[in-house]
């Protein structure tokens, strides 16, 4: 009766878990949230008073499809000058980021197409592409490697029917980075095999002691990887819901066509604020960078001091994944935490086979919010 594709497709743990600790909070319980995905700062001013000006200009009809030029043009400025990306504004759609991954998966994949997907990873990779008619392969990331693909790994997933590779770098949920050497390796054997890159460029403007290197800009990727980005993370856009995708031409086409019989268009007066965002002072994206290292660094080495918690410095985003040495599979471990320590977490397993045993805490929350997890998920675990 109803569409077998889309009741495969499981709910978003994230949101699961998120709408778990609202309905304990709305009953008057304290709960430390650090499930969301979302930095916790306002979006910068200027931001905000260029989508004001848009609204006041009446800059509020459709757009063209792919968006407005000027936005077009300022994101392949931007691909040229910071990425190495050499894309022109006829290879820019202007879309929210999870529409990308959507749109780029119903380009590529046909009915059994594989896409290797590392494990862990977020956790809408795998739904996109079931919708899409493929299966998912997993590819794991290495704990002890700091969360890297291994390419021994990666090149045993490859078979007749791989289409795809996904790439997430700085990743979700484990603040793993891909150095340029790694990027290259993925980048032959995808040359190699004649496959697709998708690559998940979101969390670009959120590294630490290290650099983020894009993997369409290496020889010979342009013409074979969609690159996603957008505003949500890096200029606490998240509710405006405006990001962008870079692709060769021909899939450009389709994703285009994708877009005309969903979307439409981003919202208009959003697009205007995408250019403030792009062509405005930056301070803005490396205050809260700053502000989001120096919290990694007093919440991860807190967690190391738990009994039974081994966290690894992330390199890049806003989450910590802890590894925790206790009788109990992660989503029973993340409920626990969240009734009985009132912190909210996401549950390892629910990024792949490979996250069991750990549990995504965002800290994109204030230093006191930390603390307060800390000490709550200590005497939690001292509870079992």
């Amino acid at each position: 009766m109803y569409n077998k594709r889309a009741q495969a497709i499981p709910p978003s743990a994230t949101l699961v878990f998120s709408a778990e600790a609202r309905k304990l909070a709305n009953q008057g319980i304290d709960i430390v949230t650090l499930v969301a995905g979302e930095p916790d700062f306002d979006t910068p001013a200027h931001i905000t008073e260029a989508a004001i000006e848009a609204l006041r200009a009446g800059k509020t009809r459709y757009t063209p499809i792919p968006g407005i030029p000027e936005l077009r043009e300022a994101i392949a400025r931007k691909c040229v000058g910071v990425n190495g990306i050499q894309a022109t504004l006829d290879d820019v759609l202007v879309t929210p980021t999870k529409m990308g991954v959507f749109y780029a998966l119903q380009a590529l994949v046909e009915e059994g197409d594989e896409v290797i997907i590392p494990d862990p990873s977020w956790v809408s990779y795998g739904p996109c592409t079931t919708f899409a008619g493929g299966v998912g392969v997993p590819a794991a990331l290495l704990c002890n490697r700091g969360f890297c693909l291994d390419i021994e790994t990666l090149k045993s997933a490859i078979t007749p029917r791989t289409k795809v590779i996904v790439v997430n770098s700085p990743c979700n949920p484990t603040g793993g980075v891909f150095t340029k050497e790694e990027n290259q390796a993925i980048a032959d054997l995808a040359i190699d095999n004649d496959l697709w890159v998708l690559s998940d460029d979101i969390y670009e403007k959120l590294v630490y002691d290290t650099t983020h290197n894009s993997i369409a800009s290496l020889p010979g990727m342009f013409e074979r990887t969609i690159t996603l980005n957008g505003f949500s993370k890096a200029y606490a856009m998240t509710g405006w819901r405006l990001g962008w995708v870079i692709a060769p031409p021909e899939v450009m086409g389709i994703m285009r066509r994708l877009q005309s019989h969903s979307l439409t268009c981003s919202t208009s007066f959003v697009q205007w604020a995408g250019i403030a965002a792009l062509e405005g002072c930056q301070d803005c994206v490396e205050d809260m960078r700053v502000q989001f290292q120096q919290r990694r660094d007093f919440f991860v080495k807190g967690l190391n001091e738990i009994a039974g918690v081994t966290c690894r410095m992330p390199k890049g985003a806003f989450y910590a994944f802890p590894a925790f040495d206790v009788d109990m599979n992660s989503n029973d471990l993340a409920l626990h935490l969240l009734k009985n320590a009132h912190v909210a977490g996401t549950p390892g397993s629910a990024f792949g086979a490979n996250g069991e045993g750990h549990v995504r805490f965002s800290y994109a929350a204030s230093m006191e919010e930390l603390g307060k997890a800390l000490e709550r998920i200590e005497k939690g675990l001292a509870m079992l």
